[in-house]
């Protein structure tokens, strides 16, 4: 597995809205395969672990947050600096 790479606080916040909004959205990313997968669920919560940050959906599955490519057809924004949310 890859070292995990920072996604922008603002990309973080997105992810959090959607869950608490319980809304339906196209969620396309890559798997530890490499290969792109596109599903579309409810994200059912947002978390960090080890380091790096998740998300859970409705199915159960559950994506490192750095292999999202877009939520919501918003493409993901990778933080510039490891203290850019602070």
């Amino acid at each position: 597995m890859q070292p995990y790479r920072l996604i922008d606080c603002g990309f973080h916040d997105e992810l959090e809205a959607l869950a608490t909004l319980r809304q339906r959205c196209p969620i396309v990313y890559q798997d530890v395969d490499g290969v792109t997968q596109t599903v579309e669920s409810r994200i059912v919560d947002v978390y960090a672990q080890g380091g790096a940050d998740f998300i859970k959906l409705q199915t159960g599955t559950i994506i490192r947050a750095d292999y999202l490519l877009s939520v919501d057809g918003k493409a993901i924004a990778f933080a510039n600096s490891p203290y850019s949310c602070a």
